[in-house]
């Protein structure tokens, strides 16, 4: 089956109280849940806001690591999960689910072929 990534940009989550964020925690984690009982959970979190973010890119053909990103990472990238499902219809639809539970929008991308077989998969 296709593995598909469900995320969201930071910028997309709405000013939050403290019981909202905690109520979001709780809905979130029945979802994870329902996903593993489902059998389609392979893994997922929210990115730390505060941790250290560098970049990699190519001088001369050799990798030099660069303090930070090239662009916020906020603007990016807030959380993922990553569902191994059947076909985009059902994609969706537990990206309807966590958008549900999170309160926030959620887009749904399918992974390519990979290049080697997932080892969970053998």
């Amino acid at each position: 089956m296709p593995e598909y990534l469900i995320a969201f940009n930071a910028e997309w989550v709405p000013d939050l109280t403290e019981e909202q964020i905690r109520e979001a925690g709780r809905t979130s984690t029945a979802l994870v849940e329902e996903m593993k009982a489902a059998g389609v959970w392979v893994f997922g979190g929210g990115l730390d806001d505060d941790s250290v973010v560098a970049g990699v890119d190519l001088v001369d053909g050799k990798p030099v690591v660069l303090d930070g990103p090239y662009a916020e990472t906020k603007e990016h990238l807030g959380g993922f999960c990553v569902v191994d499902v059947p076909d985009d219809e059902t994609a969706r639809g537990w990206a309807a689910k966590v958008a549900v539970a999170c309160g926030w929008p959620q887009q749904v991308h399918r992974f390519g072929i990979p290049p080697h077989p997932s080892p969970r998969k053998i």
